[in-house]
């Protein structure tokens, strides 16, 4: 399903006719809740029972709509984290505060609901209650909105707010509020790392607000006396969702890929050029959308290990001590771990995971051979090379494209695949 074709002639709690079950003329009239009196008033009691037989059709209809999207777009199919239910759920906060501070480097990040978000923790009176830190006991537990702090302020203006080695992002959707991602850092934080963790929030407030509307919408289903418009009121909400959700997912991982290269001081974008290139060589191989979508995601995130690892091992020109060179060729399994625990991103996984792996049996984790080495696997080998082979680094200045093409054709069936790298002779032609 297309984001454009899910949003199309739809905004967020509105109807459309494109979404009425079979373009029937009198689903606008049950829309707007005339339903009931016309039937009443204005028609044969025959009639009226032909359209009562219809509409409960087509609440079956919309209600088993609405149990498939639900079942695709649940807390285990997506990036979801649901409403405190628990105080066990502080722990999954907690978690994501110490992954945002290991990623970005800095002191500390504290994570801040509004208080009906955060019901199971106690909100000693605050607006906004923190529910995860990086800090163990941290004593601090809220703000309240009319206080005049950064956090406060960034809350009610839905707005990032620097000040005094505080970064305030707001985590906020098209239809909720929910909290604050506070970072601490004595050091001004790179731009490429405000993105990721803006994004981050618009997608965790996202997925809340999703299953927050996925709770709703189980019980209208259940709901006997709920009516057509109900249903389709509340299907128009979770598609224009899901639709977000999609679009602030890719937002993710693209910023995910920028702060990665951030990190790794490439003077250019190494996981975009790598991706883009990767995608023109599935083209040109063709592979169909889906495919070719997974080994662009896999391209932009096939550095992701980096990302846990400190920026002073990239600073070194290429000196590296042997337990920081051992860190840097075990990044991708960090970067495995990480995707695993992002559903959305899981089907690039196994394109990650062998991108070392080579076509001679040579490579890592498995000596994987030949075909049995994933195809995007081998599409972002050679993508990966090419892209390093022609950038500058800090080492050492870029090579010309055709004397990289010449080498990687020498090392074709041995190090890369042949048929990539003809592919990709195909793209420099």
């Amino acid at each position: 399903m297309k984001n454009k074709d899910v949003k199309s002639g739809v905004s967020l709690f509105g109807q459309s006719e494109e979404f009425m079950l079979e373009n029937d003329p009198m689903e606008e009239f049950f829309a707007l809740n005339l339903g009931d009196f016309i039937s009443e008033h204005l028609i044969s009691e025959d009639l009226a029972k032909k359209i009562g037989s219809n509409v409960k059709d087509k609440k079956e209809g919309l209600i088993n709509q609405l149990k498939e999207l639900i079942s695709i777009y649940s807390l285990k199919n997506t990036l979801c984290v649901l409403n405190f239910d628990t105080k066990d759920d502080y722990a999954i906060y907690t978690s994501i505060a110490h992954s945002i501070k290991q990623m970005l480097e800095i002191e500390n990040c504290n994570i801040y609901f509004s208080y009906e978000y955060a019901k199971a923790v106690d909100n000693e009176g605050h607006d906004l209650v923190l529910v995860g830190s990086s800090v163990e006991n941290l004593k601090h537990k809220g703000y309240n909105l009319d206080e005049n702090s950064i956090i406060s302020v960034a809350f009610n203006e839905q707005y990032t707010i620097s000040k005094d080695n505080v970064t305030a992002v707001s985590m906020h959707c098209n239809t909720r509020n929910v909290g604050i991602i506070a970072l601490e850092s004595k050091k001004e934080i790179p731009s490429e790392y405000i993105n990721l963790v803006e994004s981050m929030a618009t997608l965790l407030a996202t997925s809340m607000t999703l299953q927050e509307q996925i709770d709703y919408s189980t019980k209208l289903m259940d709901d006997k006396t709920a009516h057509v418009s109900d249903l389709q009121h509340i299907r128009a909400e979770l598609t224009a969702l899901i639709a977000d959700l999609c679009d602030y997912q890719q937002n993710f991982v693209v910023q995910l890929a920028h702060a990665v290269d951030a990190k790794g001081g490439y003077t250019v974008s190494h996981s975009q050029n790598t991706a883009d290139l990767a995608r023109q060589i599935c083209r040109a191989m063709g592979l169909n959308e889906k495919t070719t979508d997974l080994i662009y995601y896999a391209g932009l995130l096939q550095n992701i290990g980096k990302i846990t690892l400190p920026e002073k091992i990239f600073a070194t020109n290429g000196k590296l001590s042997a337990e920081d060179f051992k860190k840097i060729q075990n990044h991708s399994n960090i970067g495995v771990n990480l995707l695993m625990n992002i559903n959305f991103l899981s089907e690039v996984v196994p394109y990650i995971n062998y991108q070392k792996e080579r076509v001679d049996g040579s490579g890592e984790p498995e000596g994987l051979k030949g075909q049995s080495i994933p195809l995007g696997s081998r599409i972002i080998a050679v993508a990966d090379a090419f892209c390093a082979m022609t950038s500058d680094r800090p080492y050492r200045k870029a090579m010309p494209r055709e004397k990289a093409l010449s080498i990687m054709k020498e090392e074709a069936g041995k190090k890369w695949d042949v048929d990539v790298v003809n592919a990709l002779a195909e793209v420099e032609k």
